[in-house]
């Protein structure tokens, strides 16, 4: 079947359409990223998006990059922003094009609130997130009946760049099972602190996952503890997850599989999990 029987919205000129490319894996975009990649004369994108996936845009597409990594020389939100409403007033069919999801730390919804501003249209389709993404290729379940029910996703700064300084960090550590920090590299230190502070026990299985999904990922298994010595081997981007699941890698690593690796049949040492029902 072609994208074309698919029945999917036409791309319109004068619009912008916020579009997740997914962790990087060009095998993670939806059907409606490719969609609008093939559709768009200006792609708009992010320093994460793959080469691959720009390489999938209409040959005759303009590429603008607006790329914003941190403690690099990078556009301003409200530049990037502004150029989104001038490509749109020119009549272009814009793509917005950034890794992930848009609405997920992504700056997708500032974006998208400065297009109603200007009455600019648009329309989000959104991708697979980081967390989802490089947890899974890393083996590493977000949830599991005997050990997660609830996850958190936190974002490892501010709007200032900052630790955040507005969360309730002993609700953070004891609440949900698993905590997945986006960014954290840069203030990995001072969160391990302030979780070991609001009671998360230092044994706790954690994880460093970076450029998830690509062929450059990396992945560092540590304890709560031990966390910001071991992300002195990391480089951004990096997700860190914090939780027992972490210890279900052994049995599930279905990439180091592949090499050849040896799977554990019960990494928790738990009994069967039957279905109720």
């Amino acid at each position: 079947m072609d994208l074309d029987e698919l029945s999917l919205p036409q791309f319109e000129a004068g619009w912008v359409w916020l579009v997740g490319a997914g962790p990087g894996d060009p095998s993670l975009l939806t059907v409606g990223a490719l969609h609008a990649l093939r559709s768009a004369d200006t792609v708009v994108h992010d320093a994460l998006v793959d080469e691959r996936i720009l390489a999938l845009a209409h040959p005759e597409a303009g590429l603008v990059y607006a790329g914003k990594r941190g403690g690099k020389p990078s556009p301003k939100q409200p530049d990037i922003s502004a150029r989104l409403v001038t490509l749109a007033r020119e009549g272009r069919k814009v793509l917005r094009l950034k890794g992930g999801d848009p609405f997920l730390f992504g700056r997708g919804g500032e974006e998208a609130l400065a297009l109603v501003a200007s009455k600019i249209p648009f329309r989000v389709i959104p991708g697979i997130t980081a967390a989802v993404g490089g947890l899974a290729y890393a083996g590493i379940p977000m949830t599991h009946r005997a050990t997660a029910t609830a996850v958190t996703f936190v974002t490892g700064h501010n709007f200032s760049g900052n630790v955040p300084d507005d969360l309730d960090w002993s609700a953070l550590a004891n609440g949900a099972q698993v905590l997945i920090f986006y960014m954290a590299l840069k203030h990995i230190e001072e969160i391990v602190e302030r979780l070991l502070l609001a009671g998360r026990a230092p044994d706790t299985p954690a994880a460093l996952i970076a450029d998830a999904t690509t062929a450059r990922q990396k992945i560092v298994e540590t304890c709560l503890a031990d966390a910001a010595q071991a992300a002195t081997n990391i480089s951004p981007p990096a997700l860190f997850v914090v939780g027992e699941v972490v210890r279900l890698r052994s049995g599930l690593d279905w990439l180091g599989a592949l090499s050849g690796k040896t799977l554990e049949h019960n990494p928790l040492g738990l009994s069967d999990i039957r279905d109720a029902g």
